[in-house]
């Protein structure tokens, strides 16, 4: 099992315990919206997870430590954070799913302008994915 990293330096917690309360809620509710992100092609997941660590900063050593370290949302984040590039396989897997489920929701849609606004919606967000800058190389930390 990879080792632990502390980031409990990167917090700054509220003042206030509500708000803390709050912001854990708003980061769980993003988190959760982040991992639909990954199964679906409009739901984009990088944002919901810098929220949920923005959320989580300013909440809970404890949640923002889980997530920064957590073996699957963890390395999105810390790669925006260091690279602010989206690593080339992530890149390959979001097209291609886009462009494999925006197909076959396409071929049942009854409706030709809602097939032609599936394909508008899924060129729209490929062209988003595509214009970041892509990271080619896994550097370690």
């Amino acid at each position: 099992m990879a080792e632990q990293k502390d980031y409990s330096h990167e917090v700054k917690l509220h003042r206030y315990g509500f708000v803390r309360y709050l912001l854990i809620i708003i980061g769980t509710i993003s988190l959760i919206l982040g991992i639909v992100g990954i199964f679906t092609p409009v739901l984009p997941t990088t944002p919901f997870l810098l929220l949920t660590a923005a959320c989580y900063a300013r909440a809970s050593q404890k949640f923002y430590n889980w997530l920064m370290n957590n073996k699957y949302f963890g390395s999105f984040i810390r790669d925006w954070r260091i690279h602010k590039a989206i690593p080339l396989k992530a890149k390959i897997i979001s097209v291609s799913t886009i462009v494999i489920t925006m197909t076959i929701s396409a071929i049942f849609a009854p409706l030709l302008p809602v097939r032609i606004g599936m394909a508008v919606i899924g060129i729209c967000v490929i062209y988003y994915i595509l214009r970041f800058p892509t990271k080619k190389e896994d550097i370690t930390e």
